[in-house]
């Protein structure tokens, strides 16, 4: 059995995912091949995608594409995206319809093994707090997007999550736009072609 196969059939949050206000079961979404030339490390399915089984098909997902300047089937290539989230499965909603965070069970029982298999990738895309958080160490999502430019040095871009809430940060900080994002989409498209 390869490692795909064995994270698909991954259950190790069954007990909990039955235990959320959505009452699911784990359906790990995967989308990701050796060879990639980026790699989208995100959170957690949401919702639609635990629904779809396809990675950021979602408004996230269109925001996502546009800050890196992609089309739908250059983002869906796998021999140039790799997405791999904190988690794989969809973690659930609480009592009060907000997203849980992604167990840190699926990171610690399968990153380092997925990373390994992948093996180096250009450029690596940190998505939202708990992959910056992984990959950098750093808590503070604003301040490691600030700091962008130390680790895109490295072929590491620190993103916030593209999620719609993320809203009014976008508006607050207009230097995510005006500088951050031209310096990605020239990146994207250097390891990309």
């Amino acid at each position: 059995m390869g490692l795909q196969d064995e994270i698909a059939a991954c259950r190790l949050c069954a007990e909990r995912f039955s235990a959320t206000a959505t009452g699911h079961a784990p359906r790990p979404v995967l989308w990701f091949r050796p060879g990639a030339r980026v790699l989208v490390a995100g959170q957690a399915p949401g919702l639609r995608v635990h629904e779809s089984g396809r990675p950021f098909s979602d408004r996230s997902g269109e925001r996502l594409r546009d800050w890196m300047g992609v089309s739908e089937a250059e983002f869906y290539d796998l021999d140039r995206v790799a997405v791999v989230p904190m988690a794989f499965c969809f973690p659930g909603y609480d009592a009060k319809g907000s997203d849980l965070p992604p167990p840190p069970v699926c990171a610690t029982a399968w990153r380092a093994r997925l990373l390994a298999e992948l093996g180096t990738v250009p450029l690596t895309l940190l998505v939202g707090g708990a992959a910056i958080r992984w990959h950098l160490g750093l808590r503070d999502v604003t301040a490691a997007v600030a700091d962008w430019r130390g680790p895109a040095a490295r072929g590491v871009f620190p993103l916030p999550h593209p999620s719609w809430r993320n809203t009014a940060w976008l508006k607050r900080h207009p230097w995510f736009e005006a500088e951050l994002l031209p310096a990605l989409r020239r990146r994207v498209r250097e390891v990309m072609e």
